[in-house]
């Protein structure tokens, strides 16, 4: 009795520590070095910095929602450093349609203007807010969220980090309605009919 006791512990035990260290690996690989070098071999200063933002300085507004982005792909420095940034620029009555970032939460930081924002947990609970400048929100990692500047004169800019150099990105109607799932199935999801899904993917479909 003693030993089945023990080794019911012993399994407990293991479970418990896969699944820690299951935690431990959901973000970014942890690398054994102080940075991971390029191909090329070449680094210096310039390796280290990325200027792809100084076009938010003195630049024209955008007329449509912008997003400037610092991750593992512009910046390829940032390759196990577990960190990265975006710049989002809302134009009024703009949006940044419902996504997730599979690979990291989202801390945004609100520099100019109102933004209401959002996001939806597991258990379908939603949780908004009002944005005013100087505040900071969270959205938890995977978690469905937007963005919205409902001013109809002011534009909106903020600055998002990830904790992830590659946090992702997946945009809930572009997944939806753009990737060929079929219409039938799309129809049936939202209680409606085939002729309105065509609509909805005809809407998103890319300008010619």
């Amino acid at each position: 009795m003693a030993s089945r006791t023990s080794t019911l512990k012993f399994f407990s035990l293991l479970i418990s520590s896969f699944a820690f260290f299951q935690m431990a690996m959901a973000g970014d690989p942890d690398i054994l070095t102080d940075f991971v070098v390029p191909q090329n071999g070449t680094v210096d200063g310039n390796f280290f910095t990325y200027t792809g933002f100084r076009v938010l300085v003195g630049g024209a507004p955008p007329t449509a929602f912008k997003v400037l982005k610092a991750s593992l792909a512009e910046f390829p420095a940032l390759n196990g450093q577990s960190v990265s940034y975006a710049v989002l620029q809302f134009p009024s009555g703009t949006t940044n349609p419902p996504h997730t970032h599979p690979r990291s939460a989202e801390l945004l930081f609100l520099i100019q203007g109102s933004l209401q924002v959002g996001f939806v947990d597991t258990k379908n609970n939603l949780f908004t807010q009002t944005l005013q400048v100087g505040d900071l929100f969270v959205f938890p990692k995977g978690l469905v969220h937007f963005q919205y500047n409902a001013d109809s004169q002011k534009p909106v800019l903020a600055i998002s980090a990830f904790g992830s150099a590659n946090a992702g990105l997946v945009s809930i109607p572009s997944t939806l309605f753009t990737t060929g799932i079929d219409d039938n199935v799309l129809a049936i999801s939202f209680k409606t009919d085939v002729a309105t899904i065509q609509k909805l993917k005809a809407g998103l479909a890319p300008k010619p």
